[in-house]
């Protein structure tokens, strides 16, 4: 594996636990007694030169003198070795972020080396690339590529990796490889590919919810009304292991959905059951908080005890004219309004982004309204299917296909691309419109143009050297067009 490139930004502070994260692929140490681990010092990585040096300048004439570039003076540059039995670095790879300036989840690795004693049927450099792949995901990555030499190919498809272009590497002939990375297809799956199968045996199937126009969106109009309904559940777990802000998160993800469809909030109904009173109390007080934040009155429920934990709320609004989810079509620019402010919610990280409970009402307010303010063609609120699922979902409702410019997604600095584009955020509205339709006024929360509505189906991720990989390959609900 041989990458050109560099990065400036600081290495991550605590790195993963490698055997952690290859799973079963940690019975290398079990076998052979060799371990994989993150080279922490000066000897360490001499030794990974060493190896390096001996491999790529007088095995194989690649370089004069020495392979040492740019990459190996970064600060983000990440190298694994393998260790042998008796202790000596007899294997190692680099890897790290692909561009100079942020990390936007696109990394490279190189310069796979094991000494000449190691190599055969003891798989320490199957080993290597898989500990590379598992750190890259770990790290946030969602493209991950290397040079191979031409020979390596057949090495690395075993491996999982496909092949991109050839490629020329200091004269010789080399492959550009890819590692598959299906995080954002597993999330949306795992969230929403059940919803259309289950929902066809409703009277009249999916079509009929919602009314015409209105398949899969966040809402409900409510006929013969300007009344809109949202309903949403809280994961039980969650309700059991964390009430209040799970009574919290119950009031944010109806009102998100309310403003979806650009309606006004009227009010909130709950339904809890708690297996006691005390525990009741704990979700109905981040409930009772959310709702006093949002200025939202809850007008009424039903609460049971003595059950396992579980609450849902819905949510009533008004609208003279919903703004459908489907109503994107292929041209229509992408734009995500997402309030960037706050932090992972703590045991949820990179899972949940908690940027609501340090906001003001006003503030609040002003982002919930901000899709009846713009009135874009189509508009949806980040769900749990993530930032790039719920694209899909949108594109879905619409008939089309998506692309997502990675680079131009706004984005914490705290969160990396992949946690980003799977989480589900405090407050994310993604919309479709002409592409020059002025941003939405969403008071703090940060809106950019980021992608584009397309022809086909599913969503693809484009990166700034113009590469384009998938992210969903077809459609996230089966729910239909809208």
């Amino acid at each position: 594996m041989h990458l050109d490139g560099g990065t400036r930004a600081p290495a991550r502070e605590t790195p993963p636990d490698i055997l952690a994260l290859l799973g079963d692929h940690s019975t290398l140490a079990r076998r052979t007694g060799f371990r994989m681990e993150q080279a922490g010092d000066a000897a360490t990585l001499a030794a990974y030169r060493r190896l390096r040096r001996e491999a790529f300048v007088r095995e194989q004439g690649l370089f004069e003198g020495h392979d040492l570039d740019d990459r190996d003076d970064d600060p983000r540059t990440v190298v694994l070795v393998a260790r042998d039995p008796a202790g000596s670095v007899a294997g190692g790879v680099r890897l790290g972020p692909a561009c100079d300036g942020p990390d936007i989840g696109w990394w490279t690795g190189g310069r796979l080396v094991v000494a000449p004693a190691a190599r055969g049927t003891r798989q320490v450099g199957a080993a290597l690339v898989r500990a590379a792949c598992a750190r890259a995901e770990a790290e946030g990555a969602l493209r991950f590529e290397a040079t191979v030499r031409a020979g390596a190919e057949a090495f690395f498809r075993r491996l999982g990796w496909a092949r991109v272009r050839p490629a020329v590497v200091a004269g010789a002939p080399h492959v550009l490889m890819r590692h598959p990375i299906g995080r954002i297809a597993a999330q949306a799956a795992a969230a929403k590919s059940a919803l259309g199968p289950l929902l066809a045996a409703l009277p009249g199937g999916p079509a009929r919810l919602g009314g015409p126009g209105f398949v899969g969106d966040d809402g409900a109009p409510v006929p013969g009304s300007d009344l809109v309904a949202a309903c949403d559940a809280i994961v039980p777990s969650m309700v059991e292991r964390d009430p209040e802000w799970a009574g919290w998160c119950a009031v944010l993800v109806n009102l998100n959905d309310l403003a979806a469809m650009g309606a006004a909030p009227a009010g909130l109904l709950d339904a809890l059951a708690a297996p006691n009173a005390a525990h009741a109390a704990r979700v109905i007080d981040g409930l009772a908080r959310a709702a006093r934040a949002y200025g939202v009155p809850v007008l009424g429920g039903h609460t049971q005890l003595g059950v396992p934990a579980a609450l849902s709320v819905t949510a009533l609004g008004r609208a003279t004219r919903p703004v459908p989810g489907g109503g994107g079509r292929p041209g229509h620019g992408v734009r995500l309004t997402a309030d960037l402010g706050g932090g992972w919610r703590p045991g949820y990280r990179g899972r949940q982004w908690d940027s609501t409970t340090g906001r003001r009402t006003d503030e609040l307010k002003e982002m919930l309204g901000a899709v009846a303010a713009a009135r874009p063609a189509a508009a949806k609120d980040v769900s749990m299917a993530g930032i790039a699922g719920t694209l899909g979902m949108l594109a879905e409702a619409g008939g089309c296909g998506a692309v997502l410019d990675v680079a131009a997604v706004p984005r914490p600095a705290a969160a990396s691309m992949g946690d980003w584009l799977t989480c589900f955020p405090g407050f994310g509205m993604l919309t479709a419109d002409r592409p020059d339709a002025p941003a939405p006024p969403a008071g703090p929360a940060v809106s950019r143009v980021c992608g584009e509505l397309t022809t086909g189906r599913g969503v693809s991720l484009r990166w700034p050297d113009g590469e384009v990989t998938e992210a969903v390959g077809g459609p996230v609900t089966g729910l239909g067009t809208a």
